[in-house]
């Protein structure tokens, strides 16, 4: 394991990082003081959504039964909230005994009443500069010890005190990061454990060596990395050339799943660098497109299942990893890890060895030349870099053994071109891919299908498609599961949709007027059970394409709150 960093001599640690700023609006009186007790029994918590995944688990599971296959169809919006950032939206609130935190693109946190919607305080921040592929994305913050945590843009965390919105304490990316942290970024939600916070590099489209690192949550001190890079004296150190791993990539996009039984904590990592061009990285090129469980307390390796070895079609695994149990080769239930890939499987493997235990039939078409390798001559491959699984939350029922996931059908056409490694210093012309991936809206043959999408039932302990649902769209942002054998997921069309879990049945429908492309939750208050949702479609890599073919707006900034009518809820 690489340890934590010294500060590097060639870093200036004595500037002070600007810390935002803060608007507050009308006073929080409840208590959003969150303890370790409370998100360790997450799952029996009603009321509230209290981790990025519900539970640690990652499961996106609600026990909720007052929104029903009988009733959903009155389900209505109580109240609409614009947040007053206009870019792609992908993130997952936290309800803290009605009180709502969202984070919007760039990083702005504002804190809502989770039933009304009114605005109670908003932390604008004082980003540096930082190297960014795919857009000032967030998927979400987490609120624990009464503080909210961000993982932000320029790859710094920092703690808001939860009430005012106030900042706490903010890490100094110089010091808390690898060299060159211009290259870090941070897009997902953090995870919190046991006074840590937790969080994992963007930018592997760049020439750097990716990391999970764990933060103290009173102070912001560096606990302990993983680096998402095997170097030569670690498991998988064989499976890089030369230097390669050095800046072979690894970006981790989603929330870790915790285990606080077993003391893992289980994410997937992205695609190595370059992208497309491998010739310089040869070897499978661990821990890159895989599913890797690290010790909670130590970061260090626990193991690794590599989906996709030796990755030259930028296939990551960004979709967060989900733990339940399932059934093994032998019909024995044991504790497992699930990951939906880009490449349209999901992949089950066992969360105490890494095993795979089944590999899921395909949830999207996988054409004939989905494993060509890219070369000067153009080949167009399906599912493309923006297929499968996405880094949409998928979600887990044990009520009906079903992982349901959201689909990407759209065909890329590839070349690749000759990469020179990377020298430190140089300029980073020609580092971030080694050809052209674009996308294709349309073609001759099977190969070039129109982008569509679906959602798929998929049996965990068996990896057969229980029912899929196809959508005229991709489907892209998250998936919700709840004890009354009900799935919400959002469509690029604007819909939030509620389904039959057991059949796929759509039974309910509610139009946005935007993409809707984050996950949904649902929690309670004063005894009513709410869903909401944020709609902000997409902005990058092949998104705005789709979206002006179509002639659809690209952006919005609504977040949705619905509830039944009060007789229906009765």
């Amino acid at each position: 394991m690489a340890q934590p960093p010294s500060t590097d001599a060639g870093h200036d640690t004595s500037i002070a990082p600007a810390m935002g700023a803060t608007v507050r609006a009308h006073a929080i009186t409840a208590d959003v003081t969150v303890t370790d007790a409370q998100l360790l029994n997450a799952d029996k918590d009603q009321n509230n959504w209290l981790l990025h995944g519900r539970t640690y688990d990652n499961q996106r599971f609600s026990p909720l039964t007052q929104i029903t296959k009988a009733n959903v169809a009155q389900l209505r919006p109580v109240a609409i909230i614009q947040t007053g950032v206009t870019r792609s939206f992908e993130a997952t609130p936290i309800v803290v005994n009605g009180i709502m935190y969202i984070i919007t693109p760039g990083d702005i946190v504002q804190a809502y009443d989770a039933v009304a919607g009114t605005p109670l305080w908003t932390y604008t921040p004082t980003l540096r500069f930082s190297n960014q592929c795919c857009g000032p994305e967030a998927r979400g913050v987490a609120v624990a010890y009464g503080k909210v945590f961000v993982a932000q843009l320029d790859a710094s965390v920092v703690a808001l005190d939860a009430r005012t919105g106030d900042v706490v304490w903010k890490t100094d990316p110089v010091s808390t990061l690898p060299p060159d942290p211009t290259f870090y970024s941070f897009t997902l939600a953090p995870q919190v454990y046991d006074g840590m916070v937790v969080v994992g590099s963007a930018g592997a489209e760049y020439p750097t060596r990716g990391f999970v690192q764990a933060y103290d949550a009173g102070t912001g001190k560096l606990i302990w990395r993983f680096r998402t890079t095997a170097a030569p004296d670690e498991p998988g150190g064989n499976t890089w050339s030369g230097d390669s791993w050095k800046y072979g990539g690894g970006s981790v996009w989603n929330t870790p799943a915790v285990d606080p039984k077993n003391g893992l904590i289980g994410f997937a990592v992205g695609n190595p660098n370059p992208d497309v061009y491998g010739e310089d990285r040869k070897g499978d090129n661990a821990y890159t497109d895989s599913i890797v469980a690290v010790n909670v307390k130590t970061g260090k390796l626990a193991w690794w299942n590599q989906e996709v070895p030796h990755d030259i079609w930028d296939y990551d695994a960004c979709a967060p990893v989900i733990f339940f149990d399932a059934l093994d080769e032998n019909g024995k239930m044991v504790p497992a890890a699930a990951e939906a890939g880009k490449v349209g499987n999901v992949f089950i493997v066992n969360r105490l060895t890494g095993k795979l235990l089944r590999k899921s039939d395909p949830f999207v078409l996988q054409s004939a030349t989905m494993w060509t390798p890219p070369s000067d001559k153009p080949v167009t491959i399906n599912p493309g870099p923006n297929g499968g699984s996405q880094w949409s939350p998928a979600a887990y029922s044990p009520r009906t053994h079903d992982f349901y996931v959201m689909g990407v059908n759209e065909a890329w056409t590839f070349t690749s071109k000759k990469v020179e490694p990377y020298i430190p210093g140089t300029p980073l012309a020609g580092q971030v891919i080694g050809g052209t991936m674009k996308v294709v809206f349309n073609g001759p043959d099977q190969n070039t299908i129109s982008p569509s999408g679906t959602l798929s039932a998929v049996n965990v302990n068996t990896g057969k498609i229980d029912w899929q649902y196809k959508a005229e769209l991709p489907m892209v942002g998250g998936v919700l599961a709840t004890a009354s054998d009900l799935v919400f997921a959002g469509e690029m069309d604007g819909n939030l949709n509620a389904f039959d879990a057991r059949s796929g049945q759509k039974l309910w429908h509610f139009n946005l007027g935007i993409a809707v492309t984050a996950p949904p939750i649902t929690y309670r208050v004063n005894g009513v059970q709410y869903v909401a949702i944020a709609a902000g479609g997409l902005g990058v890599n092949g998104w705005p394409q789709l979206m002006a073919k179509l002639g659809r707006p690209l952006n919005g900034d609504v977040v949705a709150i619905f509830a039944l009518p009060e007789k229906a809820a009765r």
